[in-house]
């Protein structure tokens, strides 16, 4: 064999060699920087400008930390993540009429299933064209949004959670002054929704502070429970709407300030539950609405005073055992 054979040979083999050379993988952990470029690897030493360039660099189930302050840009998650600025100033943009975060794993192959973290985030909707919500979650497993601050959502929510599967959300230190609603819940055809919120602050929302709607819901019930928080300022503080025929929903309000809000606690539907203990009710414009065969429970150790329209929990005080 001529040894420009062998060459052809070896030239052959070192194609195949290349071909054959799997693509980067992804890191677990990865990082956006103020500084940044999205064509870089996004590590530490080389991290990327937003959180949609570094998503894709980002293996499932992996995170996204800051390494310095930052806009970091709007963002659609459809795998587990976490994104997480502790510690600096991590920001999202939204104006324009678009939300801050959507999740939506609704077109993977296996819908339904993603977990996402948010924490340690700025989200704002300011523009000439404010935004609509700062989260928006429509598919997906859970959320856990921690230590973020939502505002200038002018046409939709700090956080609407609009599931068309059974998920859970978990709003912890969240602080949500928006031009739109605070906490917006309502899942969609046979979706269901878990909800914890805690030590957060709802407030200054032109239209409602917590809202939990079961209208075009047929899923299994669902569950709001509401700890810690201040509720003040709004619209109406915490609205419940179940209408006939759809999915009942529970709620409980434990240990939480509804404050200067135009109604404070607003039922609607009979296939609600609505509870309230250790929490104070004050300064209100109306204390309290129950319509459609919906009730206001209490613990009986409730602070309530200043409502201009006093209310009337509705039935026997429900005691502690």
């Amino acid at each position: 064999m001529s040894f420009r054979i062998l060459s052809a040979v070896g030239a052959i083999g070192l194609t195949c060699g290349i071909a054959a050379t799997p693509a980067h993988a992804q890191a677990t952990r990865t990082w956006v920087s103020g500084v940044g470029d999205d064509a870089n690897p996004c590590s530490r030493t080389a991290p990327c400008k937003t959180f949609a360039g570094a998503i894709s660099k980002t293996a499932t189930g992996g995170e996204i930390d800051c390494l310095d302050p930052g806009g970091f840009g709007t963002l659609t998650i459809t795998k587990s993540i976490t994104i997480d600025c502790s510690g600096t100033f991590g920001s999202t943009l939204n104006s324009g009429g678009i939300s801050g975060i959507t999740i939506n794993d609704s077109t993977t192959g296996t819908p339904g299933t993603v977990d996402v973290i948010l924490r340690g985030l700025s989200i704002n909707g300011a523009g000439t064209t404010p935004g609509t919500n700062g989260i928006r979650f429509l598919t997906g497993r859970s959320l856990v949004v921690e230590d973020v601050f939502i505002q200038n959502e002018k046409s939709g929510s700090g956080i609407a959670f609009q599931p068309s599967t059974a998920s859970r959300l978990m709003v912890n230190h969240v602080t949500m002054n928006n031009g739109g609603g605070g906490v917006f819940i309502q899942p969609t055809g046979l979706g269901s929704a878990r909800v914890t919120i805690m030590n957060s602050d709802v407030s200054n929302n032109t239209g409602t502070g917590i809202r939990i709607d079961s209208t075009g819901n047929t899923g299994p019930s669902m569950a709001l429970d509401i700890r810690n928080t201040r509720i003040g300022s709004n619209a109406t503080g915490v609205s419940l709407n179940a209408p006939a025929g759809t999915t009942g929903i529970t709620v409980s309000l434990i240990n939480s300030e509804v404050f200067n809000n135009g109604t404070a606690l607003s039922t609607s539907g009979g296939a609600t539950q609505f509870v309230v203990g250790g929490s104070s009710i004050t300064g209100n414009t109306t204390e309290m609405v129950q319509a459609g065969g919906g009730a206001i429970q209490s613990f009986g150790d409730n602070y309530r005073a200043g409502n201009i329209v006093p209310g009337t929990f509705g039935g026997p005080a429900i005691p502690k055992s």
